[in-house]
């Protein structure tokens, strides 16, 4: 074989800052992983974000990337990584680059190989860092043409924080992310207002592992598991305590493990959301291709940042249109 496996770290300034109730940042780290075939000059593209949060770091992830550059030029496949690697963000670049190599190659788009319908435009959601409930509607406020709206909640004074979101923006559908934030304690009280305030959705209120008072309370809004659930491997272990998943190619490990999960979740009964990390256009294109599936779309990382890689995803305000050859796939 002819392929060479190539990894690189790119930072990209996010526009002003993305905070979260872990942190807050500037800029977004991303590995970008090449998969080159000499004999016909294609090549492939797949990129990834590190999360902490998984144990991850861009220097660890470059790592398992560069230890699969035998297996590449030996040929290996996209069915070969789901053993050949863990789920997490390194697989997830290779993948995508095996991915759009291959459409490269075969002259078809990457839906088809993927055995998918064509993708469509969706509309994204749109993230509102978490803040003070006076800075968090003032940013409502700024967005308020949106038609979705994710909130980033932190726990303590959350209730006050959706209040204020949804008197900035009092025509958007609102879906909240506490990024398991909230404790047994207080996730009665802040379901209350976040059903006063007309939520739709609630990502991730309770630590992953410590949820399994989800299974025991009334939820008069849909809970979708983020942090408690990265493949198939997991559904079993969500028994009754959500009533959705979100899907992050990063977190499944790549475009072939998502379509999978997709399709299992969904026998399930459980409602998807296709979600990002803070990355460019590149990371968001594999995504596109499960967004019409979803009943929730939030790949808006390249709204978030300063500068996007080009060529880039085309966004009409909230919608965001597929990707074109030239991006990926």
């Amino acid at each position: 074989m002819t392929r060479r496996l190539t990894v690189a770290v790119e930072r990209f300034p996010i526009a002003g800052a993305f905070t979260i109730a872990r942190g807050s940042r500037t800029e977004a780290v991303v590995v970008l992983a090449t998969i080159t075939d000499d004999a016909d000059g294609h090549l492939g593209r797949g990129e990834c974000v590190p999360y902490p949060r998984y144990g991850e770091s861009p220097e660890g992830v470059c790592a398992l990337i560069s230890e699969q550059a035998d297996a590449i030029a030996a040929g290996a496949t996209r069915t070969d990584l789901l053993t050949l690697m863990k789920a997490g963000a390194a697989r997830n670049a290779v993948d995508c680059a095996l991915l759009d190599l291959e459409a490269k190659q075969r002259g078809r788009p990457a839906w088809e190989i993927a055995g998918l319908s064509p993708p469509q435009v969706a509309t994204t959601a749109y993230t509102l860092s978490l803040g003070t409930p006076e800075s968090m509607e003032e940013a409502a406020r700024g967005a308020a043409h949106r038609p979705l709206l994710k909130v980033k909640l932190g726990g303590e004074g959350d209730p006050e924080r959706i209040a204020a979101v949804r008197r900035g923006a009092p025509e958007s559908r609102l879906i909240v992310d506490a990024n398991e934030a909230w404790r047994g304690e207080t996730i009665e009280a802040n379901l209350a207002a976040c059903l006063a305030a007309g939520v739709g959705l609630i990502e991730q209120p309770l630590p992953a592992g410590e949820d399994a008072l989800l299974a025991r309370i009334a939820r008069p809004i849909p809970i979708c598991a983020d942090e408690s659930l990265h493949d198939r491997a997991g559904l079993d272990a969500l028994s009754d305590r959500y009533d959705a998943i979100n899907i992050k190619l990063d977190k499944a490990g790549g475009l072939t493990e998502a379509v999978m999960l997709a399709h299992e979740a969904k026998a399930r009964g459980l409602s998807l959301m296709i979600g990002c990390m803070v990355g460019t256009s590149l990371a968001m294109a594999p995504a596109m291709l499960l967004a019409h599936h979803a009943d929730y779309v939030d790949l808006d990382g390249p709204l978030l940042l300063a500068r996007d890689r080009e060529p880039a995803l085309r966004f009409d305000g909230s919608l965001i249109h597929p990707p074109t050859p030239d991006l990926w796939g």
